[in-house]
């Protein structure tokens, strides 16, 4: 921490689901009708914009008063000046870890769940009231901090994306993507798939999970911590211009796989974050790998890494 600078406490949340609904329909009376319309009872919307308000007052009510603070939404995070010395304390599901870190660079991050009956708790496993004693640990230098491994895209003109559970590479309507492929053994494939994912430990819990589940032969799916990538081609079709036979992979530290387009307008974005993407040209190549960035994330005293 900066020796002149008192810490600086940056919360991040997102708008929750009667927010939203009220942006939209304008009043609760109309939100209600929307969401009865639709098998849904807007108590359970109140009781869960309740519970993130209830967790977002805690931890900001126990911020020490002489402590800088600042609040990032979700939707402006690629545009929040984050600095160095800032600790980074996300508010909400555990997805919204991964959508922080992507803008972060080695601050630390604390998630705090307001709904652990409904959230897994995987980025975000402390209670709201157990903030009071990270904090001063964190700053003390005595928190328990692991470090999770990202993956990074990088175009040949120089734009990169980074992403904590997986980068998605196709087309924007997950339709027919034609492209090549190229892994790290030197084999190299014309393609058309419904396109490339390729996803760190943190991610092996989610899509990349799924996708592994029905995937005969998968390769074994990394740790969190482990400096290693999985990869996996979607729906390959096989023609006669197009093979299936690289459709699955591990890719260590130094290793990277590459793609070169062969259509216009196919996209590469991280975590879910559709509007935040990069565009491929015809011809552009793509290379993706474990990124020398890594999460620094404040986890449980004991808790596997």
């Amino acid at each position: 921490m900066s020796a002149t600078l008192a810490p600086r406490v940056v919360l991040v949340s997102r708008r929750s689901e009667l927010d939203e609904l009220l942006a939209h329909h304008g009043t609760r009376g109309a939100a209600g009708y929307y969401l009865s319309q639709r098998g849904r009872d807007l108590a359970e919307v109140v009781a869960r914009h309740d519970a993130l308000q209830a967790a977002l007052t805690v931890v900001g009510a126990a911020i020490p008063a002489d402590w800088r603070r600042g609040h990032a939404d979700r939707d402006d995070l690629a545009r929040f000046p984050f600095a160095p010395e800032d600790i980074v304390v996300a508010v909400g599901q555990d997805g919204l870890v991964a959508n922080a870190a992507k803008y972060l660079d080695g601050q630390p991050v604390i998630g705090i769940d307001p709904e652990p009956d409904r959230n897994a708790g995987v980025l975000v496993p402390f209670a709201p009231f157990e903030i009071a004693r990270l904090l001063p640990a964190v700053v003390a230098g005595h928190a328990p901090i692991r470090e999770r491994t990202m993956v990074r895209a990088r175009l040949d003109d120089g734009q990169e994306l980074l992403g904590l559970n997986e980068i998605y590479a196709g087309h924007p309507g997950h339709q027919s993507a034609r492209y090549v492929l190229s892994t790290v053994d030197g084999r190299r494939e014309r393609q058309s798939s419904s396109g490339l994912v390729v996803g760190t430990g943190t991610g092996a819990t989610g899509w990349c999970a799924s996708i592994a589940r029905e995937r005969a032969g998968a390769p074994p799916l990394p740790a969190p911590g482990e400096l290693a990538l999985c990869w996996f081609v979607r729906e390959a079709w096989p023609s006669p211009s197009t093979g299936a036979s690289l459709t699955a992979g591990r890719l260590g530290a130094e290793e990277t796989l590459e793609i070169v387009a062969e259509r216009e307008r196919l996209v590469v974005f991280a975590d879910g974050l559709e509007t935040d993407h990069l565009a491929m040209a015809w011809g552009q190549r793509l290379t993706i790998g474990p990124a020398t960035r890594r999460l620094r994330l404040v986890e449980p005293a004991g808790a596997a890494g």
